[in-house]
């Protein structure tokens, strides 16, 4: 037997955190009854209902899309944007792992584990994502020492694992960054560098843990192998 809300969310259907929600709401019913009482064990023969749908198991899919630049992070939108569900053909319920702002491009994890998608967003578990910066101005060693000494962003401090110039344009007056974060708070890179006087132009994630988007070109995905779903698994773990 297995908690309800982790059934609900190994199916797909909703992250362990929206399921929990789903329950108090009293939106959740198992073999007829409403339940709304956190941590109640279910059997894989139970019949669950989520608001009016049944929950089918479906089989787990993982895949690492290069996310362009100017599509949302989200699996519609109201303003008819163009979302990274575009570019799936699926009748899965498939969804984004976190978010990648509107302008920044790069690596993004979509799958319909709900588990696995809270263990690679949740800070604790220190998943590493690699971003290039593209900034305005040339940053010094100054800048860099006060955000390698932690930047207060809604009163957290961000102590990012790495931070490194890649490449400077006197002419231009632009700075390539390459900064390492396992937190995921909204716009966290270009607050970070705002906060130090230096305009982030253009941002890419390069690497999700140990998922890169070298092979891949923008707009492409393919799917995660079930040893790098692993690792990635073992990364959290450990760090949990």
């Amino acid at each position: 037997m297995e908690r309800l809300q982790k059934v609900i969310a190994q199916s797909g259907f909703a992250s362990r955190r929206k399921a929990e929600e789903l329950i108090e709401q009293g939106k959740v019913m198992v073999n007829g009854q409403i339940v709304t009482e956190l941590g109640i064990k279910v059997n894989p023969t139970d019949d669950i209902i989520i608001d009016g749908i049944k929950l089918e198991k479906e089989e787990k899919e993982y895949y690492l899309f290069n996310k362009p630049r100017g599509v949302i992070t989200s699996t519609s939108d109201d303003k008819k944007r163009k979302t990274v569900m575009d570019y799936f053909q699926t009748n899965k319920r498939l969804y984004p792992v976190g978010r990648l702002d509107y302008d920044t491009t790069g690596a993004l994890i979509v799958t319909n584990d709900g588990d696995f998608a809270n263990l690679m967003m949740h800070p604790s578990h220190r998943v590493d994502k690699v971003y290039i910066a593209k900034l305005e101005g040339i940053i010094d060693g100054k800048a860099i020492n006060k955000i390698k000494a932690g930047i207060k962003i809604d009163n957290v401090i961000i102590y990012p694992s790495r931070v490194k110039l890649k490449k400077k344009d006197n002419k231009k007056k632009t700075s390539l960054v390459e900064i390492v974060v396992h937190d995921g708070k909204n716009h966290e890179i270009k607050r970070i560098f705002e906060m130090v006087g230096f305009p982030v132009m253009k941002l890419k994630r390069e690497t999700f843990g140990i998922l890169n988007i070298k092979t891949l070109k923008s707009g492409e995905y393919r799917r995660i192998t079930p040893k790098e779903i692993k690792t990635l698994y073992n990364m959290a773990k450990k760090n949990d």
